[in-house]
């Protein structure tokens, strides 16, 4: 089992672009009745038929709380015949901080605060009109937490051109990225998919919904698709990228900071 479980989530890609290509790889049949939780000296371990899952790196799938863990047992327990991982954001979100945030913390924090340097939220469309509104109404509540809350002020641009942005704003912003190993890890998904740090901590924060949030990453997606027409291809992709936010933010609820 463990060399069954091993391979499979080391193979599982989190891009469904990668996915495709390995659609014609078949997936494994699921070969368990019951899904568990155990306390144990890890956190609240996962386990099938009485096993424990293991991840990649052959560590124990265990969780920091109880809660956390059922929603993970959940994604066990929905499998049907076959096991799917692109239906398991949250256990694979646990395979990486397990894996690899806990063991390089200051890396994983160091690509969060890059991106403050040139944060989505401070560049403006020039237009049009509508566009330009629609970027203010879902990124000035955020940018006015940020300075209002932790005295980060941030310098807004028109068009793409980088502009340095003032140090004291980022160090202010940089100070709340988590030590916690499963927070910093569900930060950097949130960052990587919306394409903002603002947006991240402000979620980790609770100063914004996860809705909110999701859709402020999406503004000029939205516009784009709204411009152009829906793709089929580019839904699923958004789809797939969706369910790995909403497993970041359920971290994000559901470990508190150490």
């Amino acid at each position: 089992m463990t060399d069954l479980f091993d391979s499979f989530f080391a193979e599982s890609p989190a891009d469904p672009n990668e996915a495709a290509k390995r659609s014609m790889r078949p997936l494994r049949r699921r070969f368990y009745e019951a899904v568990t939780l155990r306390d144990t000296p890890e956190g609240v371990a996962v386990e099938l038929d009485g096993r424990p899952v293991r991840t990649p790196a052959r560590r124990l799938l265990a969780f920091p709380t109880a809660a956390l863990a059922e929603r993970a047992a959940a994604e066990w327990r929905a499998q049907t015949e076959v096991i799917d991982p692109a239906q398991m954001p949250l256990t694979r979100l646990a395979n990486a901080v397990i894996d690899a945030v806990a063991d390089k913390p200051a890396e994983v924090a160091e690509e969060i605060a890059r991106y403050l340097g040139s944060d989505l939220l401070v560049y403006r469309a020039e237009g049009p009109e509508r566009l330009v509104e629609t970027q203010s109404r879902a990124w000035d509540p955020v940018l006015a937490w940020a300075r209002d809350t932790h005295g980060a002020r941030f310098v807004l641009v028109e068009g793409v051109v980088f502009t340095a942005q003032p140090e004291r704003a980022v160090a202010a912003m940089r100070r709340l990225i988590p030590a916690s190993p499963w927070r910093l890890g569900a930060l950097h998904v949130a960052t990587a998919l919306t394409g903002s740090a603002l947006l991240a901590l402000a979620l980790a924060e609770g100063a914004i919904t996860a809705d909110a949030a999701w859709t402020a990453g999406h503004v000029d997606e939205d516009w784009n698709m709204e411009l152009w027409g829906l793709d089929d291809q580019a839904l699923a992709r958004r789809a797939h990228r969706r369910s790995e936010f909403d497993a970041a933010a359920a971290v994000l609820a559901l470990v508190p900071e150490r």
